[in-house]
């Protein structure tokens, strides 16, 4: 049975709590990145590129008409963390679900007051490209 969002978030938040100190933190964020199974060269396109990153991320989706699946990869270390843990978050549910979904657990972690303000514009610009696509199922759902 797949986790709902809370519980992940929930999960994630119990892990973090896990290090002591930030450099820590930072090295689980990439070694989430360097879990992701990441994307082939084709999908490496400026279609999938999320724009607002100054790193290049690249985000895929996929809709089977009742779970989202997301892919993503970046050229960036804590970057590609970033989007592995938002694709952990929020892949296999509902257009719903992710939309509704307030990722809480970024603040819970302290994420974002740890990130530059480019870096927390780009893990922005992340979460709204998942949550258009997610929109964009829910309508093409409903129709």
């Amino acid at each position: 049975m797949v986790q709902a969002i809370k519980e992940i978030e929930q999960d994630l938040v119990e892990e973090f709590e896990l290090f002591d100190d930030w450099m820590d933190k930072y090295q689980y964020i990439i070694e989430m990145g360097q879990a992701l199974e990441g994307l082939e060269e084709l999908d490496k396109n400026p279609d999938n590129i999320v724009k607002g990153c100054v790193s290049q991320v690249w985000l895929t989706s996929d809709f089977d008409g009742d779970k989202v699946k997301f892919k993503a990869d970046s050229d960036a270390v804590i970057t590609k963390g970033l989007i592995a843990m938002l694709v952990k978050v929020l892949s296999d549910h509902s257009p719903k679900e992710i939309l509704e979904a307030n990722l809480e657990f970024i603040d819970q972690v302290g994420i974002r007051q740890h990130l530059s303000p480019n870096r927390s514009n780009g893990l922005s610009a992340m979460i709204k490209k998942m949550k258009f696509y997610a929109l964009a199922y829910q309508n093409k759902a409903n129709s």
